[in-house]
């Protein structure tokens, strides 16, 4: 890892040895086609706005027959995140599924080169590569479609043991819950990660995956997850009532949460302990996609590197402002050398 360490004996203080993985996350593996609309786009189309729906295969084609000129971008929510971790130096792995086709080759390549390991072997039978299909409205808020395809088949058999146990930190993607093979691939990741003393992350993703699945959220979160990232939206779906109630719930849930308010900046609460930390500036807001999961790939960058989470959060904070800064959801400049602006305050 780039980022040097501020304090005390090193980032894996569990007594086990650094296998030399900071972070693999699991999630959909996906290619993002984006395209900006005017609002009228969204309402015609009978798009739920500034949301993630889930469509099938027939609603794929029709929409992005629909959709203009638009910008394909290897992606899913957790790859996102890991492809930030590592351009901030950090050492990452993925696990996620994909066909063998043209976008699954695309997929493979894609997150390689930006420096991830990801070595789950191509599904050669079942429905073909996911793909999210965002509308950016101009208000710079995002709406996705994602027809999961191939990526909704992951399950407990996908998720390599070895691998997780490897990291120190394993970031499941909230996104990917919906169905019953990848929850118990999330309960098995998760055993894994805290048999080995490693630590579990989670991000709730969208509002609208807490609401679905509020009972089995409740039970992953509150047994098996150390770190919580959650929007003010999600966090109070979660635990029900307004954003100063959801904080105190969680304190008592997690070892770490890391609530996130837009142009507000984030809250880190961990225990006793609260950060309160600014949104990073930014010139112009272009495209909020990918501002949570870069926000994530900043926090987790520096949380693996032994950072005190005050530092964890300003990372996330200039990690988030790049990506929002243009359109994708992919950091357009070397990440590391973002950093020193804020290690070196």
């Amino acid at each position: 890892m780039n980022l040097p360490h501020h304090h005390g004996p090193g980032p894996d203080d569990t007594g086990h040895a650094d296998t030399g993985l900071d972070v693999v996350g699991i999630g959909n593996a996906l290619v993002d086609v984006l395209s900006h609309e005017h609002d009228a786009f969204v309402d015609e189309l009978g798009l739920n706005r500034g949301a993630m729906t889930l469509i099938d295969e027939d609603r794929a084609h029709a929409l992005y027959d629909a959709m203009g000129p638009g910008v394909e971008i290897s992606g899913g929510s957790a790859a996102n995140t890991i492809v930030g971790i590592a351009s901030f130096g950090g050492r990452a792995a993925y696990i996620g599924k994909v066909r063998d086709d043209q976008l699954g080759a695309v997929f493979r390549h894609d997150i390689r080169a930006n420096g991830v390991q990801f070595d789950n072997p191509f599904a050669t039978s079942g429905p073909s590569t996911g793909r999210c299909l965002i509308v950016v409205t101009p208000d710079a808020q995002r709406t996705m479609n994602t027809y999961l395809g191939a990526s909704s088949f992951l399950g407990p058999d996908d998720v390599d043991a070895a691998l997780v146990a490897a990291a120190k930190v394993v970031y499941l993607e909230g996104y990917l819950f919906d169905l019953p093979p990848a929850q118990e691939a999330y309960w098995k990741a998760s055993r894994v990660a805290h048999d080995a003393g490693r630590e579990v992350s989670l991000t709730l993703s969208d509002s609208f995956c807490v609401e679905r699945h509020l009972d089995a959220w409740r039970e992953l979160v509150r047994d098996q997850v150390d770190l919580l990232f959650a929007n003010e939206s999600e966090i109070c779906a979660l635990y029900g009532g307004d954003f100063d109630d959801a904080l105190q719930q969680v304190r008592s849930d997690v070892a770490v949460a890391a609530l996130t308010r837009s142009e507000h900046g984030s809250v880190i609460v961990a225990g006793d302990e609260v950060h309160v930390v600014p949104a990073h500036p930014v010139d112009q807001l272009v495209d909020t996609t990918g501002a949570g999961d870069l926000y994530a790939a900043g926090f987790l960058a520096a949380y693996t590197s032994g950072h005190d989470l005050a530092t964890c959060g300003r990372l996330g904070s200039i990690a988030a402002a790049e990506v929002i800064s243009h359109i994708g959801a992919r950091p357009e400049v070397r990440l590391a050398d973002l950093a020193g602006s804020v290690l070196d305050a």
